[in-house]
């Protein structure tokens, strides 16, 4: 790597703990490590577990490397944390050996673990030697080997340590392989290369380590079981971050990728997740991007939703059986413009169409036009973290007709210079009253990004789901009361139905929510409803036809006979509803201000 090198390794000697199996082995590594400037060794005598106890006695004394040979070099690999490095016994040690065994009159075999063993298949191989060869892996196996032999008149063995002890435990003659000084000599070299090739790779590590951590990604990853593995975030903050996003690793490793956004001490984080195995094991890793400018989720006009959210808000919900061609829509990846009377539940609709649809796997985001602030539309058409320019999320931009028309024509020119139709879903919403035409704005957004427009149908048009509709509703309100409410009496469904709803679903909601903490009865009763009808300003009473489909919002009847004070107020609804709750339309058509308009509504 490019400002890294390798003579910045070299400086510093290695620390090197040597056990030996034998004395002369002790003997030929002091010589050659006096030798030599790059390392500085202590060595031990011991083998197998006697060995490894020392090792691990000493191991805490700020050494690289561990050099042994044999068994106990393979017991020292899984039970210490440094490196071992193995002085192997070359083909040149075994065939000395061999060598010198020739001088013995009586028949001999090598009996050792499998590093001495394959060389002499190989040499008998080569020379045509025809000895008996023996391997063994554990000390045990040459307690039960070497009486055989004896018996079989074998008496002598060429064999590693621990075969060596037991041997001569037994009274048998016995000749140790040793390992000659170009072996050792090759062992010390490997730990040096090894120790040079570790730093680096920690060096490296804590390189890459200080570039990540001063991106401004924050980046944590964890296991599958919610163990932290490597992470940017600072100390403060990274308890509250992962208790946010340990419940979306089975989400992540299941989709493999997702996106989400998060909001932590008020500052939106936007989390790009990807999945990735190592080793067996699974992980999640997250990248986090922090927008500068802190947006409370909704405050400003824009809100960040992911999928469950939108799920969880649509259990049992009333807009749930609206009958949204999701399926057809999703078709496509074209614009969608929803339109429909006020409360017919264009919102719904759109978090419907998300949720369903091939991006739901990152985030829908609203953006309600009527609350943008000055500083949120800035945020929207100049900031880099802005969602205009991210990729594949929804974007759902409410009431866009509520938009000035110097906003509607940035709007336009950002969404075509940016081609934002292309990289995202675009849903869009507008009030649109019944025998009016599309406002001039959504057909000229139409004709410029090819929107497809949807209605939506108002709930006088629906009055036969009325009784999915409220069961459902009222089962999703039972989930939080005490009370248990078991459906509405015939009456009761009846005037439901008779009823024109100039509000249609959200004022449907509202009459619903209310009966539920009215009643006191398993069913909602004729008498209650009738009540909460004639409340909202209009006549409903059993056998009253309800206006026409297609009437006009403002063609309500009044009850005249009541309090001056209560009609008015009624007036005021009804002119509100008229203008998709907009106070100054409403109060200009009344010819009153905004504060008079204001002090009815209280």
């Amino acid at each position: 790597m490019e400002g890294i090198h390798l003579t910045d390794f070299q400086s510093d000697k290695v620390r090197i703990l040597g056990i030996a199996p034998y004395e002369g082995m002790r003997s030929m590594m002091e010589q050659l490590a006096a030798m030599r400037e790059d390392i500085d060794l202590d060595v031990f005598v011991g083998d197998l577990d006697r060995g490894v106890n020392i090792a691990l006695q000493n191991i805490q004394s700020n050494y690289d490397i561990l050099v042994s040979r044999g068994g106990t070099a393979q017991m020292l690999e899984r039970e210490s944390s440094l490196p071992v490095v193995e002085v192997e016994i070359s083909i040149y040690d075994t065939l000395r050996a061999i060598k010198l065994c020739e001088n013995y009159r009586q028949p001999f075999a090598i009996v050792g673990f499998p590093n001495i063993t394959a060389n002499a298949r190989i040499l008998c191989e080569l020379m045509h030697y025809d000895l008996e060869i023996h391997t063994i892996h554990n000390q045990g196996e040459a307690s039960d080997i070497l009486p055989r032999l004896r018996e079989n008149g074998i008496s002598m063995v060429l064999c590693d340590m621990v075969t060596y002890t037991e041997a001569r435990n037994l009274g048998m003659n016995a000749v140790l392989i040793t390992s000659g000084m170009e072996s050792v000599s090759a062992a010390f070299d490997q730990a040096v290369s090894l120790h040079r090739t570790v730093r680096r790779t920690l060096v490296q590590d804590r390189f890459y380590q200080d570039i990540l951590k001063a991106s401004d990604q924050k980046i944590l990853v964890l296991k599958e079981n919610g163990e932290v593995v490597f992470t940017t975030i600072e100390t403060e903050k990274l308890p509250q971050v992962i208790s946010l996003l340990t419940p979306e690793i089975p989400s992540v490793i299941r989709k493999r990728e997702t996106k989400f956004f998060k909001n932590i001490d008020q500052m939106l984080y936007s989390c790009v997740c990807k999945t990735s195995a190592f080793a067996g094991s699974r992980y999640a890793a997250f990248y986090l991007n922090i927008n500068s400018v802190p947006i409370i989720s909704g405050k400003y006009g824009i809100q960040y939703s992911s999928q469950k959210e939108i799920q969880d808000v649509f259990f049992n919900n009333i807009y749930n059986v609206t009958n949204i061609d999701t399926d057809r829509l999703n078709e496509v990846s074209s614009p969608v413009v929803l339109i429909g009377e006020p409360g017919t539940g264009k919102e719904q609709a759109a978090r419907m169409i998300y949720s369903r649809s091939r991006l739901s796997r990152h985030p829908l985001i609203t953006i309600t036009c009527d609350l943008l602030n000055e500083r949120s539309w800035n945020f929207l058409i100049n900031h880099y973290n802005s969602p205009f320019n991210d990729n594949d999320n929804t974007i759902f931009l409410k009431n866009v007709t509520a938009l000035s028309k110097e906003r509607f024509q940035q709007l336009l020119s950002t969404m075509i210079d940016t081609s934002l139709c292309k990289r995202n879903r675009v849903l869009f919403s507008c009030d649109c009253q019944p025998g009016q035409p599309v406002p001039p704005e959504i057909t000229r957004l139409t004709n410029l990004v090819s929107c497809i427009i949807y209605s939506l149908k108002p709930a006088r048009e629906r009055v036969e789901d009325f009784p999915t509709l409220c069961a459902l509703y009222l089962n999703s309100l039972s989930l939080s009361m005490s009370q248990q409410i078991i459906g509405l009496e015939p009456e009761a469904l009846e005037l439901l139905q008779s009823y024109s709803w100039p509000y249609n679903y959200t004022q449907l909601k509202r009459i619903l929510n209310e009966l539920a903490l009215v009643t006191r009865t398993p069913y909602i009763r004729g008498d209650d409803v009738r009540r909460l009808l004639q409340k909202e300003g209009e006549i409903a009473v059993t056998g009253q036809e309800r206006p026409a489909e297609g009437a006009p919002a403002g063609s309500h009847a009044l009850d005249l006979n009541r309090p001056l004070n209560e009609i008015i107020l009624d007036v005021v609804k009804l002119v509100l509803a008229d203008n998709a709750g907009n106070q100054s339309a409403a109060a200009k058509q009344l010819k009153i201000g905004r504060s008079t308009l204001w002090r009815y509504l209280k």
